[in-house]
């Protein structure tokens, strides 16, 4: 009985996560052409056709279903398996890349002093941060992300979990704002303004607009941008007040004077916990469990009172 060849399972491996022979030819570097005569001899190797037309889209049949998640194991243990041993004292000479999902706060405050201290160890890693347009452990589990960093959203029972730190939101607007020299900003105050709030959904409501509510006030909702840092952004050049987590807030080398002010919110909200995310197979990988302990390291360090 002839040997299966294994570069087909690199293959296979793409056009589930793909669901698409052209995708899966641009994930592999491939013409369409030799992606599609990849998927005639995966299709003999199987007994199965893994992909069927389903009006315009092709959609996995029942079995390719059942080999998705035993499919990408496999590839991420086979190529764990060919990669050099990496000794768990001695990271000086590890080259990998490790992709880290994250929103565009959590990147501007925590990306620098990350990057400075892995490359303090392993000068040779690499760190690409990707955004994080949604939660889903999807990534997690194509394994085109490491780590996820952000609020605990619906990722599964099987994603591994790890608190960084606790965090609150303040107000903030520019310096020299009206508020700025206002001790205490109260609820009257606080809607007597127009606000920007940062948010992806098509809904701006949260728990800020429900305290208000219960006093009978309302914020004036003037523009909703993507980010928190675009949020600041416009907050900065405008009188309009912004919604903003505290740790976003902390950059030392800022000069006080153009600094923005930030304030207790006049209305009660719960602190949010970030957290790392990460999937079960890179559980005991000693360069992950690198990774997750520099991450929570380092995050500790600039927000202490996480303890």
């Amino acid at each position: 009985m002839s040997e299966p060849d294994l570069n087909l399972l690199i293959a296979l491996d793409a056009l589930l996560a793909e669901v698409s022979v052209a995708g899966a030819a641009r994930r592999l570097g491939l013409s369409a052409s030799a992606m599609s005569r990849t998927l005639i001899r995966l299709r003999e190797a199987t007994g199965d056709p893994l992909l069927v037309r389903a009006g315009r889209q092709m959609v996995l049949t029942p079995h390719a279903e059942a080999l998705s998640q035993r499919t990408q194991d496999a590839v991420h243990q086979a190529r764990a398996l060919l990669s050099p041993v990496t000794s768990e004292a001695d990271f000086s000479t590890l080259q990998r890349s490790f992709t880290i999902r994250a929103n565009d706060g959590f990147i501007e405050a925590f990306a620098a002093p990350l990057i400075a201290a892995a490359m303090a160890i392993a000068p040779q890693l690499r760190l690409r941060f990707a955004p994080k347009l949604e939660k889903t452990a999807a990534h997690l589990r194509e394994g085109t992300a490491d780590l996820e960093i952000g609020v605990l959203g619906e990722m599964g029972p099987e994603v591994r979990v790890q608190a960084l730190f606790r965090d609150r939101f303040l107000g903030v607007v520019r310096a020299g704002h009206p508020l700025a020299s206002t001790l205490a900003v109260s609820a009257e105050q606080y809607v007597s303004f127009g606000h920007v709030v940062a948010s992806r959904r098509s809904g701006k409501s949260g728990p800020v607009d429900l305290g208000l509510a219960a006093l009978g006030l309302k914020r004036n909702i003037v523009a909703v941008v993507p980010s928190f840092p675009a949020a600041l952004a416009v907050a900065r050049s405008s009188d309009l007040v912004a919604l903003v987590p505290e740790t976003f807030l902390a950059n030392p080398s800022e000069p006080q004077a153009s600094a923005p002010y930030a304030f207790e919110l006049p209305v009660p909200t719960e602190q949010i916990t970030v957290s790392q995310m990460w999937h079960p197979r890179l559980e005991a990988d000693p360069a992950h469990r690198w990774l997750r302990q520099l991450v929570l390291t380092v995050c500790r360090a600039r927000v202490p009172q996480s303890g």
